[in-house]
Parts: structure tokens; sequence; C-alpha cells
């Protein structure tokens, strides 16, 4: 009798990592009065009280999960959101200046926001050319490509076999995504904020394995059970 072959659970190939990818909790609103403080020229607030809820949300659906690893970048809402699980976990968040959010030139501060809730032309324009760059001053989708490419590497260097949990940017997900899957640039723009993508990295080849999971926003907190963990 011909040996029957079942369908098999994914497991990552050897030596790949695992990267946990979670959009900061939402941040302070943007005040038109009042720009945010720049770190390095880009926009800085402190999450709000919101943001903190989704934060202790992601601490608690990843209380059991094995981790190796806590990355954020130098924008304080990253910390600030990958905090609760690190003190959970016992784990150091190590600081990637490169996983920083992509640069919005002139509408740094929180103007980006206002623009588009203004339905700014350069914000369409931005939009249907999905471009950054389009603003003033902006990142260009290559320079942000190639930072990220370095920063996934090097992750990937330091954590062969491993599973990383890295709390960073909107845009930053969107690329990571976009060049996993080959889509187009804007593709998976809009991940929710405290959501969960998950990438797994071996040498060069990047996978999607999940975007923009809110289970745990949902008072769904188990990370095992779901279907692309």
């Amino acid at each position: 009798m011909p040996q029957k072959i079942r369908q098999h659970r994914y497991q990552p190939p050897p030596g790949a990592t695992e990267l946990l990818l979670f959009r900061h909790g939402e941040s302070a609103p943007a005040d038109p009065d009042h720009r945010f403080p720049l770190v390095d020229g880009q926009g800085d607030p402190e999450l709000a009280p919101e943001g903190r809820a989704q934060a202790a949300a992601i601490a608690a659906r990843l209380k059991n999960t094995p981790l190796d690893a806590i990355y954020v970048s130098t924008l304080r809402r990253t910390a600030e959101t990958a905090q609760p699980l690190a003190d959970v976990l016992g784990l150091r968040p190590e600081v990637d200046p490169d996983l920083r959010e992509v640069h919005l030139g002139d509408w740094e501060g929180g103007l980006f926001r206002q623009k588009v809730a203004q339905g700014d032309p350069l914000a369409l324009r931005l939009r249907a050319e999905q471009r950054w760059d389009v603003i003033p001053n902006a990142e260009s989708r290559e320079s942000l490509g190639s930072r990220l490419v370095g920063a996934v590497g090097r992750i990937h260097a330091r954590h062969p076999g491993q599973r990383v949990a890295v709390f960073t940017h909107g845009g930053v997900i969107a690329e990571v995504l976009a060049r996993a899957s080959g889509s187009e640039p804007f593709a998976f723009l809009g991940a929710d904020n405290g959501s969960l993508s998950h990438v797994v990295v071996v040498g060069d080849t990047w996978t999607v394995r999940r975007f923009n999971d809110t289970a745990h926003l949902d008072d769904d907190l188990s990370i095992s059970g779901s279907p692309q963990s």
C-alpha cells in the first residue's frame, strides 16, 4: 500500500527568522497649533491613552510566546508600545535607527495628518502615485527600502532560527510586506495601531505570513491558535 502523505502546518525553514511586526499604539492627536517635538527631524509624539491600552493588549497576547529579542525604532511611540511586553518577558528592547518611520519632509511634526484629513491635493497625489516623495523633502521609496533591507538583514543575521518582535511604524510595515510579496508599494499601507504582521526571513527571501492581525485588540489573546502562526 502506498504511503499516505498528510498536509502539514507551515514551519519556518531551518535558519529562518520570524519577525512579528507590531505597529506602535495610537499616538497623541495632532494639534494644528503645536507641532510634535522632533527627533532627527521626525515627529515624536507620545502614546495616547488608547495606545497604552493597545500596548498592554500586545503584552497580554504574547506573554506566553517564546521570543528571543525585541526591537524598536528611535521614536518613542515604539519604545512605549514595546515596554509592557519587555517587562513581562524580561527582555531589553534593542534600538535600530533604520526601523524609524518614513521621513515626511515638510509635513513632519503632525502636519501630514492634517493634510490627509483636509484632503490636500498633494496627499491625494501621494496615494495615487504611491510615492512618499511627492511631499517636499520627503524620503524616497528607494531610501526607505534600502535602510529596511539593511535592518531586516541585520536582525536576521543576529537571530537565525529565532522569533523576534519588532515594534515599528505603518510606513515601514507597508514597505516590508510590499517587498516580501512583490506587491504595489502601498498595498499594505494602513495597518491598524497595535496590529501584528508576520514575515519569515531566510537569506534574501521574505515570506508574508499575516497582515494586520488585531485579534488581541478584540479580546482574543491567543497567538498560538492563529491559523498562520
